[in-house]
């Protein structure tokens, strides 16, 4: 971890800009604008800075402005045949890394928090910090790209993100079973895209080339009896974090309709998830974590990342 050099203007005047008093928040594309509490109406809204600022396809990574849209990220990324661990779901690139939500088809793109190798952030004494680095070997010491990943702006204000990047599968096939062990899907095929299921009907993503698409297809129908599907089902409003066991038994965790990523951990629900008391002793460390990274309290004061 390392504070920034004054030789980029953008990111330093971005430091200037959130200052070291106050309480202040970031403001992107407000699409979980109210994830993980309302923001304190005392709060200052800035902006953080965006644009691609370096791509190497052929190393796969790619150096972006937390402000820059994630269509456009993933616009830039299409034209070299790639894609990345971000969800495609509008907002910004800064806040998908904060909100840490992974995609749908997780089991074959990875994890956002895999996929972040660096992060710059602006700190509550507002100077500006780099954390990780580009190249996996050479990241050493505390990993502030993975505490930074789903902290929702609480220990810092991202800047701009190192995102490691995907080959965009030549192939894609959904195809769905009725009353299908969806652990049988999951365990039946190589690396399935995604394996979803709602207690009832089991999808799976199936990706890669022709010829082994093909194969994973008919290793499947020898399992059961499955069809094609246009795509992944419709996904209920509320996103619940479970361990992967718990989400294979969503059924009866959850009331309503769901739809389960097994595999993952994620549930989507048509009603919130109850409260978790979180485990005491990863609660004294988040707010040991809290009290280092902003000791007044000042970085998107009202949200916390357990709730």
């Amino acid at each position: 971890m390392s504070t920034l050099a004054s030789t980029d203007a953008a990111l330093v005047g971005f430091a200037t800009e959130v200052g070291s008093e106050g309480p202040i928040a970031v403001q992107g594309g407000g699409t979980r604008w109210h994830l993980g509490g309302v923001l304190a109406e005392n709060a200052r809204l800035v902006e953080a800075p965006a644009g691609i600022v370096d791509y190497q396809p052929a190393e796969m990574i790619i150096t972006v402005r937390a402000g820059t849209t994630t269509a456009e990220l993933h616009a830039a990324l299409a034209e070299h045949g790639q894609t990345c661990a971000l969800p495609e779901r509008g907002g910004t690139v800064g806040g998908a890394v904060a909100v840490g939500e992974n995609r749908l088809d997780r089991l074959g793109r990875g994890s956002v928090r895999d996929a972040v190798l660096q992060v710059r952030y602006i700190s509550a004494e507002g100077e500006a910090v780099t954390g990780g680095g580009p190249v996996v070997k050479n990241v050493t010491g505390f990993n502030i790209p993975k505490l930074m990943t789903g902290s929702l702006g609480t220990l810092g204000l991202i800047a701009e993100v190192v995102l490691r990047t995907n080959p965009t599968p030549p192939l894609q096939r959904w195809l769905r079973g009725e009353h299908v062990d969806p652990r049988d899907l999951h365990d039946a095929v190589l690396r399935p895209g995604a394996v979803l299921w709602d207690g009832v009907n089991s999808w799976v993503l199936l990706e890669g080339h022709e010829a082994d698409v093909d194969a994973e297809i008919g290793r499947l129908e020898a399992r059961a009896k499955i069809t094609p599907a246009s795509g992944p089902p419709e996904l209920p409003s509320y996103r619940w974090r479970l361990s992967p066991a718990d989400a294979s038994q969503a059924d009866r965790l959850t009331d309503g309709d769901f739809v389960a990523s097994i595999g993952v951990g994620t549930v989507w629900a048509t009603t919130a998830q109850p409260i978790r008391k979180p485990d005491p002793g990863a609660m004294q460390i988040a707010t040991r974590m809290k009290q280092l990274f902003d000791p007044s309290g000042r970085l998107n004061p009202g949200r916390s990342s357990w709730t």
